[in-house]
């Protein structure tokens, strides 16, 4: 898909993602092949509660990926908890994988939720992750999670999952604001279902399907300009030069173009913007 028409300059587009990609590659591998670690080291778990994805990412001492295992889930709705036995039964369905994998005991984690969720809705976040046995030693917004990856210090970083749509704008380095509305991927998958009318299991894989990326997007698109307008609504007050694109929704091929023509500010995503997150919260745990 071509890049819309645009009045901004070629430099205005630049951000080096090489480090990015890479790391995002290594866990990518580690779906398959578990990488060698010293076992008297501790690990770094994160926990990836997602409305579409649950993910737990392990890494070594050193952030280094080690072994990442996951699985498609709906015991979530728009950030927050709704099948909670369900829920638990992943998470520790997950972890025992990969303590097959790596032959150790897993012990703590971090985990991440979406902007301005209640307290109470993070105790359940961390009530799932504890019935597996993993201690929760820090819990995040996603969007600062995604940051730990990234390294962005002034700019929005958008983090469209399958519930919602998280930003946090980032001065300095430091948060500044952040922000939480209920619209992401499970909202175009239900446009697919409607469209082709199939169920929406079969949507979510026609919408990951690439060789129909153009067809798909095509129908998606007021979606993802609505998307475009929560992101610019959000911002308006700020000074915000560029916007950062995270979570499984911007794998859409083409989502940053119409970001950007919404907000008309550059927007820039990874080749990967799906386990940014998942990998930025294995980053902020406590060893």
């Amino acid at each position: 898909m071509q890049r819309e028409k645009s009045f901004f300059r070629e430099e205005d587009y630049y951000m080096d993602f090489t480090e990015v990609n890479n790391l995002i590659e290594e866990v990518e591998n580690t779906l398959e092949e578990t990488k060698k670690f010293d076992k008297e080291d501790d690990l770094l778990v994160g926990v990836d509660l997602g409305t579409a994805y649950i993910v737990l990412v392990v890494l070594d001492k050193d952030k280094k990926p080690i072994a990442c295992e996951m699985e498609f889930a709906q015991v979530l709705k728009d950030g927050l908890v709704v099948d909670y036995i369900g829920a638990c039964e992943i998470v520790n369905k997950l972890k025992d994988k990969l303590e097959k994998r790596l032959n150790i005991e897993l012990n703590k984690a971090a985990i991440a939720v979406p902007p301005g969720t209640e307290e109470g809705d993070c105790e359940t976040h961390k009530y799932v992750v504890e019935s597996s046995g993993l201690e929760v030693t820090t819990i995040l917004d996603e969007p600062t999670a995604a940051n730990a990856v990234l390294n962005i210090d002034n700019g929005v970083i958008v983090d469209i999952g399958g519930g919602t749509t998280g930003l946090s704008i980032i001065r300095d380095g430091k948060v500044i604001h952040t922000v939480d509305e209920a619209t992401g991927g499970t909202h175009l998958s239900l446009v697919i279902s409607g469209s082709y009318k199939v169920t929406f299991e079969e949507a979510e894989k026609l919408k990951k399907d690439k060789k129909r990326q153009g067809e798909i997007f095509n129908i998606v698109r007021p979606v993802i300009e609505k998307i475009g307008s929560i992101v610019r609504r959000n911002i308006s007050n700020y000074d915000v030069e560029n916007i950062y694109l995270v979570g499984g929704t911007c794998c859409l091929e083409g989502i940053e173009n119409v970001i950007e023509k919404e907000t008309k500010i550059p927007t820039h995503k990874p080749l990967n913007p799906f386990l940014v997150t998942p990998l930025g919260i294995a980053m902020n745990c406590e060893a």
